[in-house]
């Protein structure tokens, strides 16, 4: 007599190499994935393909070149991060900026904010199979980036404004640009949000898609829109306030689920957000008695007029200490964080009296929350790997600074 049993082969598993240079993944990212079929098992992330030593890079230069540096981070919002390092170094030497100042930096920023959620929505649209709304939107983007060169010159990374204020006036062209980009992209954002917020395609494949709960969001530090979209009320604006920003009624979206819509809504509630924070701003602006005002009066940061240089003592010798880094900042230890396009956005400044940092520390929201991307694609069809990548908002140069 036999004895009748089955025997059970063990699972087989397939391993797939997510990137690092594959072009779903928008970036320099790999991900090593366990796949029983096209489900994830199991996912491990490998960062640090274009690690450029920012921090260490920093603490070599004067404060004003780090400027420059700062560009490279989250790039799709770049004046948000030059302004952030800006007020971090004027909260050290404890300058005073003009209110004028404030409101045109509110302006800046909030135009970058718009600029980094068209990029992110958008690529969650061509992610889930909706190409049209990248194209109809992605051109108020390049509108965003004509007023950024009218401002200062450049357009992707901007090396906008200086410390203790900005290098340059809003130039009548850019009033213009402004004001029709405020009169046309409403429209513009309304064709877009009827090509996919209510769309059935779109929803079926957003909604509780890698979704995170709050408790776990909070767990691994996440801030900005993604924590918002899990519930979270944070936002760096409205718990400390920066230029000004108490003086603006604006409405902080928060999500309820945590997952890819979600994570979609709440930027694009926000991009009508810093639309009506932009036009407060302009209002404000008409009721200040000072209109010239670009900086605060700090010649050790602010070049002198090329006038002043040629024709006076003072201008040539400030001239000459700014461009050779000869400018020093006070002894201390400052914080100081923003309300970035992807979230808190902050650096962590020492200096010992010198000419350049002596440690310098950027907190990148990317890097943060990131280490979340493993766990939350667990159980996940790979599709929605790439999907959820593209709601995060993972930027390769801040990730990897």
């Amino acid at each position: 007599m036999s004895n009748n049993y089955t025997v059970i082969q063990p699972k087989e598993y397939t391993t797939l190499n997510l990137g690092p240079t594959h072009p779903a993944t928008h970036g320099i990212f790999q991900n090593v994935l366990k796949m029983d079929g096209e489900i994830i098992v199991e996912a491990e992330p490998t960062i640090g393909y274009i690690h450029r030593a920012f921090e260490k890079l920093a603490e070599r230069r004067p404060f004003y070149q780090i400027t420059p540096i700062t560009d490279r981070l989250n790039y799709c919002s770049s004046p948000i991060n030059n302004m952030g390092w800006h007020m971090t170094v004027e909260k050290l030497a404890g300058i005073e900026i003009p209110k004028r100042v404030q409101y045109l930096r509110v302006i800046i920023m909030e135009l970058s904010r718009i600029s980094d959620h068209i990029i992110c929505n958008s690529v969650i649209g061509v992610d889930s199979g909706a190409m049209t709304g990248f194209l109809y939107i992605f051109q108020w983007r390049e509108k965003i980036y004509e007023i950024f060169e009218e401002i200062c010159g450049a357009r992707l990374t901007t090396n906008i404004g200086r410390i203790g204020g900005l290098e340059r006036d809003f130039s009548p062209v850019a009033w213009e640009k402004l004001n029709t980009f405020l009169e046309d992209f409403p429209a513009g954002l309304k064709e877009f949000d009827d090509l996919l917020v209510r769309n059935r395609i779109f929803m079926d494949r957003t909604i509780k898609c890698c979704p995170i709960t709050a408790e776990m969001a909070l767990d691994y530090g996440f801030t900005g829109p993604n924590l918002r979209a899990a519930g979270v009320d944070y936002d760096v604006r409205i718990m400390n306030p920066y230029c000004s920003y108490d003086e603006f009624e604006f409405i902080v979206p928060i999500g309820t689920n945590g997952d890819t819509y979600d994570r979609f809504m709440v930027r694009d509630e926000e991009m009508w957000q810093s639309l009506s924070i932009i036009r407060q701003a302009i209002v404000k602006l008409d009721k200040l008695e000072d209109k010239t005002s670009i900086h605060a009066d700090v010649p050790e940061f602010y070049l002198p007029p090329k006038e002043e240089v040629y024709n006076t003592m003072e201008g040539l010798i400030w001239h000459f200490k700014i461009v050779m880094g000869e400018t020093t900042i006070p002894k201390g230890e400052v914080y100081h964080c923003v309300e970035g396009g992807n979230g808190e956005l902050g650096f962590y400044l020492i200096s010992d009296g010198g000419r350049t940092p002596y440690r310098l520390h950027f907190r990148r929201p990317c890097f943060i929350y990131y280490q979340a991307y493993q766990e939350m694609i667990k159980g996940a069809m790979l599709s929605d790997a790439i999907l959820t990548m593209s709601s995060m908002n993972v930027i390769a140069g801040e990730l990897d600074s």
